[in-house]
């Protein structure tokens, strides 16, 4: 049976799989949501003993129903392959009462990686379902991890080019240095003046302008997204949580049926969304515990039924988390709307005109699933320090943050479930903020001689991805304005 989508803000019009994947967003500026949610038709007994690669085909073949076996397959093995430093792909350690399942052992060293490996073949394999002639653009902003996961994943890649813009000064240096050095003919990199809101707002102004779009086709070109709205980088990271919970049950962490609560550290929303939908295809999740750092604009949602972006702005060691407005989110409120596209789309409204939006009581009460919590800077440091002294273990910031309220809501909850949390990426790449938060002395140091010290005291390797930035060449230079970002664009793409 094929399973097929629609706009959170229009129910009437369909498309399938493949077709979404090539739009990334929908033509009303919407995102495209399968019209339910499909069960796994196998049981957590027999994924137990799957590869991740296995894994990864039992759940994507339930949403992408238009690819073959054959098709998807393939994507699969291109995806998950040696760009990984463990054949596991995922692995799961346990930290001191908590089990966190490693998202960071992909080329880029953050769980971007998960879905922008296999998005390029996804697109391409798509494209040519749907016999698009026309060269693919693809256009995405970053907090950070999602720019480098994607030029490293399209680079060179033939039928695309890929325009990436992040805000200046709001990425760590070695996140900069891994975009900035970027090979491939056809990858650009844009840093703006303005924070990551200012970079997503300004790609969504560019997906929406029709004009630009004729523009585009009368050159042979057409947008698509590596952003996380695009639902070829959601399904994907479904498959993660759906392996993570068959390895606690291969491992004899938890029993047959036993449920557990998944922490993660959401900027985006997409990362926990996944988990969402991971539940609802039928995995024993209880709570979704929604981290925040001090951009804490999810936590005060799910405190009180209100998303107010009109708030200061804060810059944090978490800089993938520093966001206000959380796109992935508008799938959720689709959702606990009964599927209402209207009630979607003038609450999408009200955010773009007014920054506020209040949902229902009847809503809220759908929102039984999640519980929220936030870290300060102050916590997250603490958190990194204590672990590692206890353990040896040393965590990125973002890991952090999620590990500080984890341990905070099984505090204040008394709720004893094992707990999975979401590591999203190398301490390596965050190395600045992690020795530091490790010891004051490191303060000062830099950042590559810290990185020969995080591997002396963290007995580890250091990653590859790290290794080549030490001496790559500087290739991008562009910045531009935040709203200059269409006339970059039309630059770029000689128009």
């Amino acid at each position: 049976m094929n399973l097929l989508y629609n706009s959170t803000r229009n129910t009437e019009k369909k498309v399938t799989a493949s077709e979404a994947i090539l739009k990334g967003l929908a033509d009303d500026g919407g995102l495209f949501v399968p019209e339910y949610i499909p069960k796994l038709d196998v049981t957590m007994e027999e994924l137990k003993g799957m590869s991740y690669q296995e894994t990864a085909y039992a759940v994507m073949k339930q949403f992408l129903t238009d690819f073959t076996e054959e098709e998807l397959k393939n994507c699969i093995s291109h995806a998950y392959d040696s760009k990984f430093d463990t054949e596991l792909i995922a692995p799961l350690v346990k930290v001191g009462d908590a089990y966190h399942l490693e998202l960071f052992h992909g080329a880029t060293i953050a769980f971007k990686d998960m879905a922008l490996s296999i998005l390029p073949h996804l697109l391409t394999t798509a494209a040519k379902k749907n016999h698009v002639t026309n060269e693919i653009v693809i256009l995405t902003a970053t907090s950070g991890d999602t720019g480098k996961a994607a030029l490293a994943g399209f680079a060179d890649v033939p039928g695309t080019k890929i325009i990436v813009f992040y805000p200046k000064g709001g990425v760590s240096r070695i996140q900069e240095l891994q975009m900035v050095t970027q090979k491939g003919d056809n990858t650009s990199v844009v840093a703006i003046h303005g924070n990551f809101d200012n970079a997503q707002n300004g790609v969504k102004a560019i997906f929406e302008d029709k004009e630009l779009e004729r523009e585009l086709a009368d050159k042979g070109y057409q947008f698509s997204s590596a952003n996380s709205i695009n639902i070829g980088r959601l399904v994907p990271q479904v498959v993660y949580y759906v392996y993570a919970y068959a390895k606690l049950l291969e491992n004899e962490e938890i029993t047959s049926g036993e449920e557990i609560n998944v922490t993660v550290p959401t900027g985006n929303f997409g990362n926990i969304l996944a988990a969402y939908y991971a539940k609802q295809m039928g995995v024993p999740i209880a709570k979704l515990i929604c981290a925040s750092n001090e951009n804490k604009v999810l936590f005060d949602f799910f405190q009180t039924g209100v998303y107010d972006r009109n708030r200061e702005f804060i810059l944090t060691s978490s800089p993938s988390m520093d966001i206000l407005i959380s796109s992935n989110l508008e799938r959720l409120i689709y959702a606990i709307a009964d599927e209402d596209a209207q009630k979607d789309r003038e609450l999408m409204t009200q955010l773009k005109e007014k920054g506020v939006y209040e949902i229902t009581p009847q809503m809220r009460a759908r929102l039984n699933d999640f519980a929220g919590g936030f870290a300060t800077e102050e916590e997250c440091s603490a958190t990194i320090r204590s672990t590692y002294e206890k353990t040896g273990y040393v965590m990125d910031p973002h890991t952090s943050v999620a590990a500080a309220v984890c341990a905070k809501y099984r505090t204040e909850s008394k709720d004893e479930k094992k707990c999975l949390i979401a590591s999203t990426a190398s301490p390596y790449k965050f190395i600045h903020s992690v020795m530091t938060a490790i010891d004051q002395k490191y303060a000062s140091a830099d950042e590559f001689d810290l990185v020969d010290e995080l591997s002396r005291i963290s007995c580890t390797n250091v990653p590859k991805a790290v290794e080549e930035i030490r001496s790559a060449q500087i290739r991008h230079t562009r910045e531009c304005d935040a709203d200059c970002m269409k006339d970059t664009v039309k630059e770029i793409l000689g128009i």
